[in-house]
């Protein structure tokens, strides 16, 4: 079996997490490394468009018979359906929330005034200057190591990153402190993994199904299914939080103002078998609130 993958630190723990799984159940896996748009910009993801950098060649491989399966990280992965394939298995979901990563500081209230904190994301952007408008964030671009390595150098006060990318590499002992979702909720999927497949590919779907956690698959298709609504794209400046407490799938989302001065926020509920139709209804309710200028302007 062929699973194709990004060559980054990350996306080469993520394969290789998916191929022990496989082997533990007697199925031999191959990696293929493929080089995608996001790998080799330099640019910030919204000039460069954003919309399926890190995944349109692997799926492209996929549709190609090139490999038989493909592992992503479910925030870089479009809601938009590519037709032909299906994501199949979405493992249990590892920490979703956002942290804060800094020399000077123990926490988001410790930062001084106009501390410079570095983020490659709107999302984080908007939502960190909604709660302390008086930072000054600044793009950063790079892997985790190159982000570290430029905290440490001084270009930044702070960084913020993905709890669940930090706990991969082995750099968890970096976090200062988790941010809690009242001020920052995560992008939809963040933590997650989507493993994909060809959808006439029975075989490589019966494999994959023990993979498949209900809970964290649940949680993540209202989160998309939220996104989908809005038709935000991977870089709006929109959160989700997805969870499943008392057997209930409950979903909380928030559009931002680019300068953070404006949030609109909503959530909803249901069962897991309702995952899709409780991010609609949270979507809307952000729609009926205003979310859709707020969206279209971060497109300016």
């Amino acid at each position: 079996m062929r699973l194709g993958t990004r060559g980054s630190a990350l996306a080469l723990w993520q394969a290789e997490w998916i191929a022990s799984q496989l082997h533990a159940r007697g199925i031999s896996v191959e990696l293929i490394r493929i080089q995608t748009s996001g790998d080799v910009s330099a640019q910030p993801l919204q000039a460069g468009g954003g919309q399926g950098l890190f995944t349109k060649e692997i799926q492209r491989a996929l549709l190609d018979d090139r490999i038989d399966l493909a592992v992503h990280s479910l925030k870089d992965l479009p809601t938009e359906p590519v037709p032909g394939l299906a994501l199949v298995a979405v493992p249990p979901r590892e920490s979703c929330g956002d942290v804060l990563v800094s020399n000077v500081a123990r926490c988001l209230a410790d930062l001084p005034p106009q501390a410079h904190v570095g983020t490659g994301s709107r999302r984080r952007r908007c939502q960190l200057l909604h709660h302390r408008p008086d930072l000054r964030v600044g793009d950063i671009r790079g892997n985790v190591d190159t982000r570290l390595r430029k905290l440490d150098e001084g270009e930044y006060d702070a960084i913020i990153l993905a709890e669940a990318g930090l706990k991969r590499l082995g750099w968890s002992h970096r976090i200062a402190e988790v941010i809690p979702p009242s001020v920052m909720l995560p992008a939809v999927g963040q933590g997650a993994l989507g493993v994909e497949t060809r959808s006439d590919d029975l075989a490589t779907r019966r494999a994959l199904a023990p993979l498949n956690d209900t809970a964290s698959h649940a949680a993540v298709l209202a989160e998309r299914a939220l996104l989908a609504e809005l038709r935000g794209g991977c870089l709006a400046p929109v959160g989700a939080w997805g969870r499943v407490a008392d057997d209930r799938l409950v979903l909380e989302g928030a559009v931002l103002s680019l300068d953070g001065g404006r949030r609109v926020a909503a959530s909803a509920a249901g069962s897991l078998e309702e995952a899709h139709e409780v991010g609609v209804r949270v979507a809307r309710q952000l729609l009926d609130q205003g979310a859709q200028e707020l969206i279209a302007a971060a497109r300016l």
